[in-house]
């Protein structure tokens, strides 16, 4: 997984400290992933599909 950029501090040349706490970020991190990979398993509905096929006309 690819760390987000944390801007400097010009002044200190210090990267901030984070808002959240590691665990945090970890059980957030986790929830996602979780609630993501449940919604891209979930059947796509038929409007979807036809909106989909009208993007694509070779997959129809």
């Amino acid at each position: 997984m690819v760390s987000p950029k944390l801007q400097t501090d010009r002044r200190t040349e210090t990267p901030p400290v984070p808002p959240l706490s590691a665990s945090v970020r970890r059980h957030l991190g986790r929830s996602l992933q979780i609630f993501y990979a449940e919604a891209l398993s979930a059947p796509v509905g038929t409007r979807l599909e036809a909106l989909i096929a009208r993007l694509d006309p070779r997959k129809s």
